[in-house]
C-alpha cells in the first residue's frame, strides 16, 4: 500500500529575502517540488521589508507552495511566531534550515530563535534541523573575538547545540561534524547529508577553455562583513595590478551579512580610488550563472570558516578554479569532496596575491582545476540529497505512527477491549 503524501514545513529564509542560506533554500525547495511523495510545501519565512512581497507559486506541474512570513530577523518573539504559524498550518514534519545567526545578530534573539526546533517537537511536530555549521568548529579568534569573549560564546554555543540535539534529527553537511557531535554529546540522532550541487548534471562535461584572454575577472561571492571580508582581497588586487599581465577586474558580488550592515558601503568608500572594482549588490538567482561564467577565478577571502561552503560548490558547478584560505574546514572539504584549489595564508596580502597570480599565469592549471572541481560538484546533485531527506522524513513519521499505535494498544488493553478490533476498523 503506497504511503500517503506528506506536507513539509520549512523554517528558512527565501528569495527575494536576502538572509543567510536563502539560496540553499531556493534550490532545496526547487527540487522538493518535483517529488511525488510531497503533497504541499509550506515555507515559514522571515518577513520582507515594507513594500516587498514573496511571489505566488502555484502547482504548475509541481508540488504547490505556500509562503507564510511569520518571523523577523532580530525579533525576540520569533519562537512564538513560528510555533503559532506551524500550529495553524499543521504540517506532517518541520525542517529548520539554520546556522547560529539565522534569527538575529544579537545574542538573545539569536539564541531564542534556536530554541524553536525543540519547542516544535514538544508541540508534537517531528522536527529536523539542517545545521550548516557548528559553533565549536568556528575559529572565533580569527573572526576577531578575544579569549574571554570566546569562552562565553563557546559556553552558550554548547548549550544551544544541546538544545538542537533534542530534536528528532540533526543533519550536517560534513562527516567530521557528525563524528564530532556523536563523540562529544553521545547522541545517535545526528546524520550526514552532503551539500549537493545546485545545477543538475548535464549530458556532457566540456573542459573549460584555456585560450589566452584579454581580461581576467576575479570573483568573490557571498554575504560579507563577518568572517567573509574583502580588505585583504582588495589590497591583493592593488598589488596584482602593478604586475604585467592582461587587464584585471575584481567583482564583489553579494550583500552585507545580516550581522554586519553597512560593511560593503564602507569598503566601497575606502577603496574608491582602486580602478576596475565592481560591487554588484544582491545577485538575483536568474543572474547567478552569468556572474560565475564571466569569472576567471573565484576567490574566498575568508578569515575563518564555518563549514561546507555553498559558494565553493557553485564555483565547481561552473567549472572554476578557486583560491582558498588555508584554514579550518576548507582543507577538509577539499579532501573529502574532491575539490582542488590554490591556497593562501590568512592575513598575508602577498600570499593571497601570489596564489591568484599562480593561476592567472597558468591557464592549463586553471583548466585542469576547473574540470576537477566541475566533476566534484556534479557528483551529487541536490535532487539526490532531497531524496535522502524524504527517506528520513518518512522514517520519522513511521516511528511516530508506531508510537501512537502502541499507546492506543496499551489504552485498549487497560480498558478491556480488543486493540485488534480497534485498529482494523
Amino acid at each position: 500500500m503506497p504511503k500517503p503524501k506528506i506536507t513539509v514545513a520549512i523554517v528558512t529564509t527565501y528569495p527575494p529575502g536576502q538572509g543567510s542560506l536563502n539560496e540553499y533554500a531556493y534550490h532545496f525547495v526547487r527540487c522538493l517540488r518535483q517529488k511525488q511523495e510531497v503533497r504541499e510545501i509550506i515555507l515559514l519565512t522571515d518577513s520582507l521589508p515594507e513594500g516587498r512581497s514573496y511571489p505566488l507559486m502555484g502547482a504548475v506541474d509541481a508540488v504547490p507552495i505556500r509562503i507564510v512570513p511569520c518571523w523577523r530577523f532580530g525579533a525576540w518573539t520569533n519562537p512564538l511566531r513560528i510555533l503559532a504559524a506551524a500550529w495553524k498550518v499543521k504540517p506532517d514534519i518541520v525542517l529548520f534550515n539554520l546556522q547560529f545567526a539565522t534569527f538575529g545578530d544579537r545574542k538573545i534573539p539569536a539564541a531564542l530563535g534556536l530554541l524553536t526546533p525543540v519547542c516544535a517537537r514538544v508541540l508534537g511536530f517531528p522536527s529536523v534541523v539542517l545545521l550548516h555549521h557548528l559553533m565549536e568548529k568556528i575559529d572565533l579568534k580569527s573572526a576577531g573575538f578575544g579569549s574571554r569573549i570566546e569562552q562565553v560564546i563557546r559556553f552558550f554555543g554548547t548549550m544551544l547545540t544541546r538544545c538542537l540535539l533534542m530534536t528528532n534529527l540533526v543533519v550536517l553537511t560534513m562527516p567530521q561534524y557528525v563524528e564530532f557531535l556523536a563523540r562529544k554529546y553521545g547522541v545517535n540522532n545526528v546524520v550526514l547529508a552532503p551539500h549537493g550541487a545546485f545545477v543538475e548534471t548535464p549530458s556532457a562535461i566540456h573542459a573549460p577553455s584555456i585560450n589566452a584572454e584579454d581580461k581576467h575577472v576575479l570573483l568573490t561571492f557571498g554575504k560579507f562583513g563577518t568572517y567573509k571580508r574583502v580588505e585583504q582581497l582588495l589590497d591583493a588586487f592593488v598589488l596584482l595590478q602593478t604586475q604585467q599581465r592582461p587587464a584585471l577586474e575584481l567583482v564583489i558580488a553579494g550583500t552585507d551579512s545580516p550581522n554586519a550592515p553597512g560593511y560593503l558601503d564602507a569598503m566601497r568608500r575606502r577603496y574608491a580610488a582602486v580602478p576596475n572594482v565592481t560591487f554588484t549588490g544582491y545577485v538575483p538567482e536568474a543572474q547567478v550563472a552569468s556572474v560565475f561564467n564571466a569569472a576567471t577565478i573565484v576567490v574566498f577571502p575568508y578569515i575563518s570558516t564555518t563549514g561546507s561552503s555553498g559558494v565553493l560548490h557553485q564555483a565547481g558547478e561552473y567549472g572554476k578554479a578557486v583560491v582558498l584560505p588555508h584554514i579550518g574546514d576548507f582543507a577538509e572539504v577539499i579532501v573529502e569532496e574532491g575539490y582542488r584549489g590554490g591556497f593562501f595564508e590568512v592575513g598575508s596580502v602577498q600570499s593571497l596575491a601570489g596564489a591568484i597570480a599562480a593561476l592567472l599565469d597558468n591557464p592549463q592549471e586553471r583548466a585542469v582545476m576547473g574540470q576537477h572541481n566541475y566533476s566534484a560538484a556534479h557528483s551529487l546533485p541536490i535532487s539526490d540529497v532531497v531524496d535522502w531527506y524524504l527517506v528520513h522524513f518518512q522514517y520519522l513519521l513511521d516511528q511516530r505512527q508506531r508510537r501512537k499505535a502502541h499507546a492506543s494498544t496499551r489504552i485498549s488493553a487497560k480498558h478491556g477491549y480488543s486493540s485488534r478490533a480497534h485498529w482494523t476498523v
